[in-house]
């Protein structure tokens, strides 16, 4: 029981980091102080919370190979976006730059325009394709994370957005 709970809090730990970010970007700015960027640090932060849900969801798998022919296509695919919005918006871009007044290019070239979301999009097919190991909850638990923080950075008020961007 306490496994199960620990995993689920593990595969939960980054969302409350990434919100706190989102929606107080300047105390995120004081806090990491002059001269530092505060994309960067996001990015060292967030790669450990990173590597905290995968040891989390690491602790409940159950490995077996080959894996179903849908999980492959599904991991890779998930992983290619990842890659992609990585590449076109860089560092400062995938890590809220645009929050922490960096003025950060809009991109229009795929998957952008194609698909809303698609780094998140790319992280659910990517943990969708790990259900053949990880048990259903947590995979689920993970997957909701990302809706939460696709509906906390759509409610931002374009006007918001332009004042950031100023």
């Amino acid at each position: 029981m306490a496994a199960a709970l620990a995993a689920g809090v593990g595969v939960l730990l980054p969302f409350p980091f990434y919100w706190a970010l989102w929606t107080r970007p300047q105390r995120w700015v004081d806090l990491c102080g002059p001269g530092a960027d505060p994309c960067r640090r996001m990015a060292q932060v967030s790669h450990v919370l990173k590597a905290l849900q995968l040891l989390a969801l690491a602790s409940v798998a159950s490995f077996s190979w080959p894996p179903p022919l849908c999980a492959l296509p599904l991991l890779a695919f998930g992983q290619y976006l990842n890659f992609k919005v990585y590449q076109l918006l860089g560092e400062s871009g995938t890590y809220y730059g645009v929050r922490f007044g960096k003025k950060i290019p809009w991109v229009t070239e795929f998957p952008f325009g194609y698909i809303k979301d698609p780094q998140y999009v790319g992280s659910i097919l990517s943990l969708v394709a790990l259900l053949c190991w990880v048990p259903f909850q947590y995979v689920v638990l993970w997957c909701l994370g990302y809706v939460f923080m696709i509906l906390v950075e759509d409610k931002e008020d374009p006007a918001t957005r332009a004042k950031l961007l100023s």
